[in-house]
């Protein structure tokens, strides 16, 4: 037990140190001044039966409040529930940017269906006046009225190819609360903010909510072409872009927000299990390696201190305390992030137990056929 409480102290201590800091939660837009001439942004929004959400996210997009020329190309990519028909009314009712529907039909083999209709945005926007600039956003995120504007300044003002925010999750359920923040900080402790974006850097991630993607890199970087198996499009977007020679910029937002409602277990369950599978290549062997470093790292601090307690072993249960409260400490800053109570920090293993339990379900899925489930598609390995 003292060797185990020794090995998941020490990886917390290089987690916090060691890590991009990825446990901060300070990374914002970078500064960013007006540009002499706002370029022109056509923003492209993949939809499939999104008919529940639409009413308060598009609204958001067609009244942003942008100096230059900006257009909304809404994709309906097969939708049942009159998606299309609901995004005209809206336009009608509320007005703002020029709103146009379209529908590319079902996607040819080999590629995700949000992939297909972001290519077929793309070139709507490319025949009609030829976009600086292209928003890739998701139909259940809603944007501040000047949310463009930054977007566009940002981009500008550093010199960057793609801009992405992590758009502020829903946290209203108990299971919203217990689990959406512990989402943002695994992803960030993943792909350390700070790390993505050092120029030069190795470490790309996107967040697929919120995306500004300067035409002329999406060109070089053959996007969406190049990406369109991808399951996890928006890290696969943002390595397709730094490997073609493109800057990338990922931070936290807090005007751009998620209205997609999570109220249950199992709707978060199939949220996370849907990819985690694709997010470990579908390697059995990445698969065994994350729930080892998930069982040291998050599960074995609270098990070796009440062990040791139990037991009488006083260094075991020291060792395991204190790697506790340094996973506390640094799930803090995300809490505070989406005003949580502190005192559910100590819960974070046992979320963690269920994001094991959920990457496992992700795999077994897979297997049985199933996996990468969305809205009535499934998609396998590439």
């Amino acid at each position: 037990m003292e060797y185990i409480g020794a090995g998941t102290l020490l990886a917390w201590v290089w987690l916090l140190l060691g890590q991009g800091f990825f446990w901060r939660t300070d990374v914002r837009l970078p500064d960013r001044r007006d540009p002499a001439r706002w370029p022109s942004v056509a923003v492209v929004v993949p939809a499939r039966d999104e008919a529940g959400v639409l009413p308060a996210s598009l609204p958001s997009l067609l009244g942003q409040k942008y100096p230059g020329r900006a257009e909304v190309f809404l994709i309906d990519d097969g939708s049942t529930d009159g998606t299309g028909a609901l995004a005209r009314e809206l336009a009608a009712e509320r007005g703002g940017l020029p709103l146009t529907v379209a529908s590319p039909g079902e996607p040819e083999p080999g590629w995700t269906g949000k992939l297909w209709a972001v290519r077929h945005g793309m070139a709507l926007a490319r025949e009609r006046y030829a976009p600086e600039y292209l928003l890739l956003t998701d139909a259940d995120i809603a944007h501040e009225p000047d949310s463009l504007r930054e977007l566009v300044a940002a981009a500008r003002s550093a010199e960057l190819d793609l801009v992405s925010q992590m758009a502020r999750l829903r946290v209203e359920t108990g299971w919203e609360r217990l689990i959406v923040p512990a989402f943002v900080y695994f992803f960030g402790q993943l792909y350390p903010f700070r790390r993505v974006n050092r120029p030069r850097s190795r470490t790309a991630a996107a967040a697929g909510g919120c995306v500004l993607l300067r035409r002329a890199a999406a060109e070089r970087a053959g996007v969406p072409e190049s990406i369109r198996h991808a399951v996890i499009d928006d890290v696969t977007l943002a390595r397709a872009v730094q490997r073609s020679g493109g800057r990338i910029w990922l931070g936290l937002a807090d005007r751009v927000v998620s209205v997609r409602p999570y109220p249950r277990l199992a709707q978060l369950w199939r949220m996370v299990a849907r990819s985690a599978y694709a997010q470990l290549r579908h390697r059995p062997s990445l698969l065994l390696g994350t729930v080892a470093g998930l069982a040291l790292v998050y599960l074995a601090p609270p098990v070796t201190l009440l062990a040791g307690v139990a037991l009488g072993e006083a260094p075991a249960a020291v060792l395991g305390g204190a790697a506790w409260a340094v996973m506390c400490g640094t799930y803090l800053p995300m809490l505070r992030h989406y005003r949580q109570p502190l005192w559910t920090a100590p819960l974070l293993p046992f979320t963690a137990l269920l994001y094991l339990l959920m990457t496992v379900d992700s795999a077994v899925q897979h297997y049985r056929g199933r996996g990468a489930a969305w809205k009535g598609r499934t998609y396998g390995a590439p």
